[in-house]
């Protein structure tokens, strides 16, 4: 009785003192995990700052689970043993960052924001024409990729790289694109310069995308490398992924096969996986 009521001495009556109004700090962390749920990763991260309600809310399984893959068990078996001691919270952010599998040469990780499935195949995890001739093509390292090296052309006359991967993406809408750049970079006095001394041949025929899945599904596209001196994301196609329950098997390739003239001064470095809703982010052709 005493915290809610006070005696004036002054005229001796009673007054009543109001109470402290609720606020979100009293919300049940049950009602604020269900808010959260619809709320992207980073939302949730920024309204877990809040109070105590919001930051016990933001570590709930309920809510972090809706953010992952519907198929995440078959993604953490795939990429790494889970450790049954994570909470749902801890997995996200696992597999939130780039987790090699297949001997490195591949790359897998969620988008933070968004939680969809994204892959990047390495050089050497692609079938490269002539790779192991060292008058046609080296490794050299760079640090302006996810790996460590990426393959150098300096001349051939038959260009072809392949690659293929049989992965549970789980349903939805894909694109593959080939990461390229004209020219080899290096650092000279702290700057960034790109020596385009081989780059010959690829303006005079396109080069040829293509991709195939196990269900069928095919896309063949053509350009012309113009572009020099930065990276370039080039789009081979999409595929569809109808079902999570089981793994897709996709099957990509660029080839410049016209024998009539050499092309070199090309550095591949991987190709890359993508949700299809992400073609607007990335500079590519």
């Amino acid at each position: 009785m005493g915290s809610l009521f006070s005696l004036p001495a002054a005229t001796g009556r009673t007054a009543i003192a109001a109470s402290p109004e609720p606020g979100l700090g009293d919300l049940p962390e049950s009602c604020v995990a269900l808010v959260l749920g619809h709320l992207d990763p980073l939302q949730i991260c920024r309204l877990a700052t809040l109070n105590r309600a919001f930051r016990g809310a933001s570590s709930a399984d309920s809510v972090w689970e809706s953010k992952l893959p519907v198929n995440y068990e078959d993604l953490l078996a795939r990429v790494f043993e889970k450790d049954a001691s994570l909470c749902m919270r801890d997995i996200y952010e696992r597999l939130c960052r780039a987790n090699s599998f297949d001997g490195g040469s591949k790359k897998v990780w969620l988008d933070k924001r968004s939680g969809n499935i994204c892959m990047s195949v390495s050089s050497n995890g692609l079938t490269i024409t002539g790779i192991d001739d060292r008058r046609y093509w080296s490794r050299i390292p760079t640090e302006e990729s996810k790996f460590p090296l990426v393959a150098y052309l300096q001349q051939t006359w038959w260009f072809e790289v392949d690659g293929e991967i049989e992965f549970p993406f789980p349903a939805g809408s894909y694109s593959i694109f080939f990461r390229l750049q004209l020219g080899r970079a290096h650092q000279r006095f702290g700057r960034r310069v790109c020596n385009m001394e081989h780059v010959h041949g690829w303006d005079k025929k396109p080069v040829r995308f293509q991709l195939s899945t196990s269900d069928g599904q095919q896309a063949t596209k053509q350009c012309y490398l113009k572009e020099q001196g930065r990276w370039i994301q080039y789009h081979a196609g999409d595929f569809v992924v109808s079902s999570s329950c089981k793994s897709i098997k996709v099957k990509f390739s660029m080839t410049q096969i016209d024998c009539t003239h050499t092309k070199g001064g090309l550095c591949v470095d991987s190709v890359q996986i993508l949700p299809a809703k992400f073609n607007g982010r990335l500079q590519h052709f």
